[in-house]
Formats: structure tokens, sequence, C-alpha cells
């Protein structure tokens, strides 16, 4: 159905996707990698990876005669304010930095859902951010949006990696894209600049080492060995993606509600240590930072502001 794959494109721009592609809802090729990876501990506390596995590596267990899945990014890179050097400030990545994407995205894919349900009748569909058991990276990347990059993150030669992930699954027999093609070629910044090493070899992460994890799934204390190498992250991690030469020229996003609130991209972890229940759910309603608990972040604000280096008499007296 070319031409209903070609309005569901159109759709899909016009609210507000910068991409969009269609893949064949195959089941992943990765099975026994996927396995493997959550049974050698590389998954840290992320248990819930493993539930309903067979869903995550068939999109026909998830959705039953599952055809075709309409992939969608949104661009949410926004340019940042350089940060007050006087103040012990901790970084937040950067898609956490707007609105919350799962309440932005998802409307827009149940409307999406709806036209084709409506465009073809008997057509089934199911929906998913980040929290259904659907593999986004790589059947964006079948679907031709970009390609998966040696620091796992899917790369738009156009865009870059700075790219929130949506599908639609559905039942409809679509016209499907031709998948990326892999462009990292030699490059290995993101692996070198990986302060922890999580990235143990190109296309491969230990999530129990990345400090995108560490300050966000881990719960509980942090071992020193990694405790020291975290940096000034308060809550996820960009290094990997600032360093790759594809995001040097990254457009800024045009969606309001992902222009950063925090101008820097920081917070004072000294306000935060001192922070309420109440500043917490205030300063972070209606963001993706509100996930975790004050605590886990309290938590991540010594790890940072242990990290600052200390100021001397003669800095002090300069200032």
């Amino acid at each position: 159905m070319t031409l209903v794959a070609e309005q569901v494109k159109r759709l899909a721009r016009g609210l507000g996707f910068d991409l969009v592609g269609i893949a064949p809802a195959a089941r992943s090729p990765r099975e026994s990698y996927i396995r493997q990876w959550i049974s050698s501990g590389r998954a840290g506390q992320m248990t819930y990876l493993a539930d309903r596995i067979e869903e995550r590596i068939d999109p026909a267990a998830f959705l039953p005669g599952a055809r075709t899945i309409i992939c969608v990014a949104m661009n949410y890179f926004a340019p940042l304010a350089a940060p007050d050097a006087r103040q012990a400030a901790g970084k937040v990545a950067r898609y956490a930095l707007g609105a919350d994407y799962h309440e932005l995205i998802k409307p827009k894919l149940y409307a999406i859902a709806d036209w084709l349900r409506e465009a073809v009748p008997g057509t089934r569909t199911k929906c998913g951010v980040d929290t259904a058991p659907i593999l986004e990276r790589e059947h964006a990347a079948r679907g031709g949006i970009g390609w998966v990059g040696k620091n796992t993150c899917l790369i738009n030669e156009r865009i870059g990696s700075w790219l929130l992930l949506g599908s639609v699954l559905t039942t409809a027999d679509l016209a499907v894209d031709e998948p990326s093609t892999d462009r990292c070629g030699t490059c290995t910044r993101c692996i070198d600049a990986c302060p922890t090493a999580a990235i143990v070899e190109p296309y491969q992460l230990d999530a129990s080492k990345c400090i995108s994890y560490l300050t966000i799934e881990h719960s509980g204390d942090i071992a020193e060995p990694l405790r020291g190498k975290m940096q000034h992250w308060l809550f996820g991690c960009d290094i990997c993606q600032d360093v790759c030469p594809w995001n040097g020229r990254a457009p800024g996003t045009e969606i309001p509600e992902l222009k950063p609130r925090l101008p820097a991209g920081t917070l004072n972890v000294d306000e935060v240590l001192a922070w309420s229940k109440d500043d917490f759910d205030r300063t972070f309603r209606h963001t993706a930072v509100k996930r975790i608990r004050l605590p886990v972040l309290q938590r991540n604000a010594r790890i940072v502001k242990e990290q600052r280096p200390r100021i001397s008499t003669t800095d002090r007296e300069q200032e």
C-alpha cells in the first residue's frame, strides 16, 4: 500500500515529526545477542528488560498479525548557555530539559494510529514511546531513519543523534523503506570519550557502567570506581553524543515544548541538596526527570559535588 504509506508520512510530518520511515515488523536478527546481553548482566538493575522479552524480539508477539512498523523521530537539540562557573553545577541530559517527550509524542502516535485504522478498515495498531516492548532503534534503522552508531544511539546524517523515537505497530501491510547505511566509518570518538568505558566495543554498551544508567536506573550506592568517573552529570549523560561528528551541525529543534527549561542545562547541586519533595515536584513537573525520586537526584548531587575541584585561597581572592 504505497499510497497509504505516503499519506502516513505526510501526516507524521504535519504532526511535527522530523523523520518518518516504515519498517517490516520482522523478528530481530540480533535475538541471540540481546538475550546474552541481558543474561551477562550488562543491563544492570534493569530487570524489566527481561520481562516480555519475546515481545521485544518479535513485534508479532506484541501485536499479533503485525506486518509493518511506522517509525518516527523528533529532533530535540537546542543550544545551551554557558553555566555559572562559580556554582557547583550538575548537568542534565538534553532530552530531559524540555517537556516530557512521552506526553508530547504519545498523542501524536495515537493520531497516526486513529487515521490508519480509518483509512484501512480492520487494521489493528499499538503505539510505543520507549516504555513499550519495542526495539525502537533497530526498527528505525531498518525503516531508513538512521543507523545505530558505535555508541548504540540512532544517528541521522542530517540531524545527528538528538532524536526522540516513537513507533506505531500495525497489521496493515504498508510499503516499507530501505534500511539506512552505517556511516560511522573508522571513527571511535564516542568510545574514546566515555569516562566509564561503558562502550566496551563498537556497537556494544555495558549499560551497568553507563553514566546515564547510573544516574537514573541504578538504585542504592554507586561503586567507587564508577562514582569517581561520573564527572558532573546529575541526570543522564550526553558525552558520547557531544563528541559525535554527525552532531557537529545539528539543527535546533523547532518544537517549542522541547526548548530547555534550564538555559545552561544545569542545576546548582547545593540547592538540589536542600530541596524538599515539593521543590522537586514543582521544578520537574511534566519533564522526564520526574521518573526518578528526589533521594536519587540528591545522591547524584553529592557525587557531582565530590567531583568539583576545590577552590584555592588564591582563587577566592581573585573572585
